[in-house]
């Protein structure tokens, strides 16, 4: 059987439309999918919405719709914007589905059986737009939320249902001792050793005088609190369509998950609220919780006050999928905070895909065409020396490509590819071609050719979980019927394509067309000083 692999992004809430953070730890998500899919593992990979609570209801409210409505709305928002960037989930997992409500009764029942939920008095600042109590000492001046910093948090005085998180400080202290691993990077999972170390609380799971929500099993007057309910929403998307709503049938395939993909404002609800819970219920724990950073815009945070938020959606109708994908992939190190600037996304998405191997590709084709009668040049990749510069380097990045997928390390495997395409075109000018044709060294051209074109393949095929449309150009102007996109067919798996010397000899080349056109910048930032 082919190993499994089962990841996710938070299921994002539906308060408005996806933002550009958003987009960022989905494409994340999706090139971890296809690089497990290209290693030959089954793949498990859910996103979806979040959509109870009571900053969803108000929202409704405003807008005139009812709170059902509005989730519709927003979550197929979410569903168009993935299509857009090229995501191939594998479940859109809703929080209002039936289906969620059976397997949030049961777990909560489990938690309940065991002793874990009693009623208790609640009092505290509460951030609607977090859905969370605060701690005093969290706050910022004049009592607003650290995170939403223009929102003041509202005073709570009322009976709700709690969690005893506290009871499970010592049990979480030494899972993460004995899982160094379990958060990463090491950053984050410091931040939450700290804070379980100065003490937890018990936290409440039930809230009072709200509708929208799965009433509590045992208390309908109360409503389950968000949270409770969404991280639950990881377990419901493990069901199979025709499988009966059990936490049995939700968790023989897939459970647990190997990896939730985060952004560091929700990391104590994973990291320490989630795994609490599932203790509680009696269930393993997911194997990695990875925590990545902020994205800024032109070096200063971005909101809609600053009037400098970026629209994904239309920097994907402007520059495309891969572009966008690759941008967020190379320029900014997994797990730290990065930035956007678009006369640095042009440049880089010029010099790198246009240039570098765009321009790589297609020069090398027109000589292929001329020189060798539109084929690969009659050369066995494995007859190429091992000491030849393009073999070497490329091996090196067959060799090392993988393990930076799997720790997430996606700037690094850009930077080695694109140090091989460089190297490409650094080989060509060097060994000139063109010359040593006319001077009838035919043997040394086919050599530096198939070397050149063995090169970008590899490029390509590492590259392809992140710009799987480009990618897929390569393959196809290189003689494959290649699909990056869906099951991946048997003959592209990494065994057989990320190694040297796979380009078959006399293969009939497709007319060489640029596979990236340079991209411009807007007039009005094109214009500028």
């Amino acid at each position: 059987m082919s190993p499994h692999f089962s990841l996710t992004t938070p299921l994002y809430y539906v308060n408005a439309l996806p933002h550009i953070g958003s987009a960022y730890t989905t494409i994340a998500a999706d090139v971890l999918a296809r690089f497990y899919r290209l290693q030959g593992y089954q793949v498990r990979f859910i996103t979806g919405t979040d959509e109870h609570g009571q900053k969803i209801e108000r929202t409704a409210q405003q807008r005139g719709l009812s709170p059902q409505a509005h989730c519709d709305e927003i979550a197929a928002g979410f569903q168009a914007l993935w299509q857009q960037l090229n995501i191939h989930y594998d479940c859109f997992s809703r929080t209002t589905s039936p289906r969620h409500q059976a397997i949030v009764n049961e777990f909560f029942q489990r938690v309940w059986d065991n002793g874990d939920i009693y009623l208790g008095q609640q009092q505290g600042w509460y951030c609607v737009e977090c859905e969370e109590f605060k701690e005093e000492r969290e706050l910022l001046e004049g009592r607003r939320c650290p995170i939403h910093v223009n929102r003041t948090v509202e005073w709570r005085d009322e009976r709700n249902y709690f969690f005893r998180l506290s009871k499970y400080q010592q049990a979480l202290l030494d899972y993460y001792a004995e899982h160094p691993d379990f958060v990463q990077p090491p950053s984050r999972r410091n931040e939450v050793l700290s804070f379980i170390e100065r003490g937890l609380q018990d936290f409440s799971i039930s809230r009072v005088n709200l509708a929208w929500g799965f009433p509590v099993p045992t208390d309908p007057e109360q409503t389950l609190y968000v949270w409770f309910d969404a991280l639950l929403g990881y377990v419901t998307a493990l069901l199979e369509p025709e499988d009966e709503p059990t936490l049995t049938n939700a968790l023989k395939t897939w459970w647990p998950i190997n990896l939730h993909i985060i952004g560091k404002d929700i990391l104590r609800f994973h990291a320490i609220s989630w795994p609490a819970m599932l203790i509680s219920a009696g269930l393993p724990l997911p194997e990695q919780i990875f925590v990545h950073g902020f994205l800024t815009k032109d070096g200063q945070k971005m909101g809609k006050s600053l009037g400098n938020t970026l629209d994904p959606f239309a920097l994907v109708a402007q520059y495309g999928a891969d572009a966008v994908r690759y941008y967020f992939m190379k320029e900014v190190e997994f797990g730290r905070d990065g930035d956007f600037s678009e006369t640095r996304f042009v440049n880089i998405l010029n010099a790198d895909l246009a240039n570098d191997l765009g321009n790589l590709l297609n020069r090398t084709l027109k000589m292929a065409w001329k020189y060798t009668d539109g084929q690969v040049p009659n050369v066995q990749g494995s007859a190429i020396p091992r000491e030849h510069p393009l073999r070497q380097l490329a091996e090196h990045l067959s060799q090392t490509y993988d393990q930076r997928y799997r720790q997430l390390a996606f700037h690094e495997v850009c930077q080695q590819a694109l140090t091989l395409a460089r190297a490409g075109n650094k080989f060509l000018d060097e060994e000139a071609p063109w010359k040593r044709y006319k001077a009838g060294e035919t043997q040394a051209v086919a050599e530096i050719l198939y070397c050149v074109l063995e090169s970008v393949r590899l490029v390509a095929y590492v590259l392809a979980p992140i710009i799987p449309q480009l990618s897929k150009a390569i393959y196809r102007q290189l003689g494959y019927n290649a699909e990056f996109n869906g099951s991946i067919a048997p003959d592209l798996l990494s065994d057989r394509q990320a190694q040297w010397g796979v380009l078959p000899a006399s293969q009939p080349l497709a007319n060489p067309e640029p596979i990236f056109q340079k991209l411009l910048l807007p007039a009005t930032l094109a214009d500028s000083p």
